[in-house]
Formats: structure tokens, C-alpha cells, sequence
């Protein structure tokens, strides 16, 4: 069975097959070739999304498309841009820091790319960057929505590695935020070995005129997080509260939401959580048939025999998740491998906390990375321009990530410090 449902999956990625469909299709094959019962598909593929932590997904997919058409995200720029913008390289920097900040809401990295790159990338093309390099440098700061709770890939380890979502979500933190800073010294620096961005202070609004615009959305990040801190709501109820949120900031208070553009918003909200949800779906039915198959086990006892200490685990756990994550989708990655690879992690005393923010930080490295990358494609889709031409002002901005990874990984302190002293045993 197993390898049936292997091949018929690479098969079907050789044929540029969709993800869900390829997965949902060997899964499929693979209950034909043992003579099971077909009601077990069915049965499987509900029970994957029938968690409740599972509706954060559409209520912060939809929370990011309202904050982008009723005007949030473009006064989250102007905010950035009066604290960083000033320098040169303060443009990208802005792009960097706009991320980390529409991050603490969306949960979405392929939301945060629509809505802030649709603002900064036309910004930095007129500034005199190449369209190329602002496509890229969109693309690997919205990386940041994946990292910096609330995560939706981080709710996704939550639900298949059992671990709490709220200590996922602290952790996260200390991650996102060295992610950020790095990012930002990188192109602080970049920008001043290439000569750009001597004019990036031009326009700048005074900071207090910007924050003072920018309250109403500044408060949102303040109320989600620190609703979910206090006790006031779980995770789940966080992503409700940030619709209704920005549903009455972009409507009553800064009045750039229409009714006409709700149908616009929810069509578009719909179809982004139709797609990640079929693909939750179809992984909890494969994730199930290779559990029934015994190869988490088996992958587990190979591992514990050729990987003989953490340290050599990890690494080997990196590589691989590198070379997966840029091939399969994030969710359905973590949906299928964090249920096989979490026991592991902690045989080798790994924190599954830990574990998650490794996961998740490598395989968000899947999103900037051809030939798959969903960051790529929305970044492009902004910047009208084909993928090939963005990959060699790419490959600086994936480095510096994987340094990143690397010190995340092997220093635990970075995401457990925050959990820890919140989460006090």
C-alpha cells in the first residue's frame, strides 16, 4: 500500500498535478490496493478538519482581507516607514518591518504579501529599486506571517503533534522577531553596498502624526494577542474577534469598505479557505493510511539508528524538510510529517515546542523557494513579472533565513524563553 501511494504521489507532482489532488488521489489507490472499505476516505477526510482549532483558518484569512481593502495595511506602512524609513534602505526596511507588524493578525504569509506588497512594491519601484528585487524582498518578509502568531501553520503542528497552540504561539515570538531583525540589517546593508535608497526618507510622515493615523490598526494586533495572553479567548475565538475587528475599523472608522466589497472579500476569503482546507483533507487521510502502514515507526527506528544524537538529528531533520518544503505545500507538509517526526523529536529530547517552530520556520522557506513557492507567485502576480527573473535577488534573502534557521534551531532559549515564563510550570 505504502508504495503504491508513494509513487502515485510523485507521479502525479511530475505531472504538475495539484498538491491536494495528488495526495488525495494516492491516498485513494492505496485503500483500493488493500481491499479496505471506501467509507474510510470519507470518514478520514472529515475527521481531518473537524477540529476545532481548525476555524482560525478562514477567519484569519478573511481578517487579512479586510485590513487590506479597508485601509489598515496601508497605515501600518506609513507607521513602519516613519520609524525606519529615514535611513538608507529605510523602504525595504519598512516592507520588513509592515510584515512583522500585519503579521500579529493575518496569520497568512500569502495574505500579508497581497496586501502589503500591493502598497510597497509599486513604492519601491518608484524609489528605483528593480522590480525584481522588490518582488523577492515582498516575498521573503511575508515569510514573517507564518512565524509571529497567531501562525495557521503553527495551529495546523498544534492539531497533528497535539501541543498546545498557545505556548506554539509565545514561542513564535522570539523567532519572528530575530527573523525580522536579520532581514533588516541584511538590507540596511545591502542597500548601502549597492547605492540604493538614498531618497527612501522623501514623504516620510513625523511619527507621532503616523502613529496617531495608524491607532485603530495598531490596536488590533494589541487586542488579538493580548486577548489571547489574558485568558479572554482562545486562539480560535482570536480569529473571530479580528474580523469583527477590522470589519468595523475598515467600515465605521476609516470608511474605505463598501458593501459592494464585501462580496468581493468574502468570494476571495472563501476560495483561499476552500483550497487550504481541501488540502487539510486529503493529508489527514494519507497522514492516516501511513500511521495504519506502521511507517512513522519504521521512519522513527531508522532515524534513532542512523541519527545516533540530537544534534545530527536536527541537521538531518533540516535537510530534509528543506528539500520537502519545496516541493509540498506548508499545510499539507506539517499535516502529514509533524504527527511522524514529533515523537521522534522527543525520544531525542527535543521540546515539541521547539520541534514546531523548526518546522515551521523551514518549511516557510518552501514558500521563497521555486518551483512552488506560493510567496513567489503572489509577489510576482504584484510586481507583474515572471518567476525566473526574480530567483537571483532571491537566493541572498534565503540564505540569510537559513542562517536563521540554523541559530533557531540550536539555540532552543530563542523560542522557549518567552514560553517558559509564561507558561511557568
Amino acid at each position: 500500500m505504502t508504495a503504491v501511494m508513494v509513487s502515485t504521489m510523485v507521479l502525479c507532482f511530475a505531472l504538475t498535478v495539484s498538491v491536494a489532488v495528488s495526495i488525495g488521489l494516492a491516498s485513494v489507490l492505496g485503500i483500493q490496493a488493500t481491499n479496505a472499505h471506501m467509507l474510510i476516505s470519507v470518514k478520514e477526510m472529515f475527521n481531518a478538519i473537524n477540529k476545532f482549532p481548525l476555524a482560525a483558518i478562514p477567519f484569519f484569512i478573511l481578517a487579512g482581507n479586510l485590513m487590506e481593502t479597508g485601509g489598515i495595511s496601508r497605515r501600518l506602512v506609513e507607521f513602519a516607514k516613519s520609524i525606519v524609513g529615514g535611513v538608507q534602505g529605510g523602504l525595504p526596511m519598512t516592507c520588513v518591518l509592515t510584515c512583522m507588524i500585519f503579521a500579529a493578525v493575518s496569520g497568512s504569509s500569502v495574505a500579508t504579501t497581497f496586501a502589503v506588497g500591493a502598497i510597497l512594491i509599486p513604492a519601491l519601484i518608484k524609489h528605483g529599486y528593480p522590480t525584481t528585487y522588490a518582488a523577492a524582498l515582498q516575498a521573503t518578509s511575508a515569510e514573517l506571517g507564518v512565524i509571529i502568531p497567531p501562525s495557521i501553520p503553527l495551529i495546523l503542528y498544534g492539531v497533528s503533534a497535539e501541543v498546545s497552540i498557545g505556548e506554539l504561539f509565545i514561542a513564535g515570538f522570539g523567532p519572528g522577531l530575530f527573523i525580522g531583525l536579520a532581514l533588516m540589517l541584511f538590507v540596511h546593508l545591502y542597500c548601502r553596498w549597492k547605492g540604493w535608497g538614498k531618497k527612501d526618507g522623501d514623504g516620510r510622515q513625523p511619527f507621532g502624526k503616523a502613529a496617531w493615523q495608524a491607532g485603530w490598526a495598531l490596536l488590533m494586533p494589541v487586542i488579538i494577542l493580548g486577548g489571547i495572553y489574558g485568558g479572554i479567548f482562545t486562539p480560535t475565538e482570536a480569529s473571530a474577534v479580528a474580523v469583527f475587528y477590522a470589519l468595523v475599523v475598515g467600515v465605521v472608522i476609516y470608511r474605505e469598505i463598501k458593501l459592494v466589497d464585501l462580496a468581493v472579500i468574502l468570494r476571495k476569503s472563501v476560495l483561499s479557505s476552500a483550497v487550504i482546507m481541501f488540502i487539510i483533507a486529503n493529508a489527514g487521510l494519507f497522514a492516516f493510511l501511513i500511521t495504519r502502514a506502521g511507517v512513522p515507526d519504521a521512519i522513527g527506528r531508522y532515524l534513532e539508528a542512523v541519527l545516533q544524537s540530537p544534534t545530527l538529528f536536527l541537521l538531518g531533520v533540516n535537510a530534509a524538510l528543506f528539500l520537502i518544503g519545496m516541493f509540498i505545500e506548508t499545510s499539507a507538509a506539517i499535516i502529514v510529517l509533524a504527527p511522524i517526526l514529533a515523537p521522534v523529536a522527543i525520544h531525542f529530547g527535543v521540546d515539541p515546542v521547539h520541534f514546531g517552530l523548526i518546522m515551521v520556520v523551514n518549511l516557510a522557506l518552501g514558500m521563497i523557494t521555486p518551483p512552488f513557492g506560493v510567496n513567489l507567485f503572489a509577489a510576482c502576480t504584484v510586481a507583474r513579472i515572471s518567476l525566473d527573473k526574480i530567483v537571483p535577488h532571491l537566493l541572498p534573502f534565503v540564505l540569510v533565513i537559513l542562517a536563521c534557521l540554523m541559530v533557531i534551531t540550536y539555540v532552543p532559549q530563542l523560542s522557549l524563553f518567552l514560553r517558559d515564563l509564561v507558561y511557568a510550570k
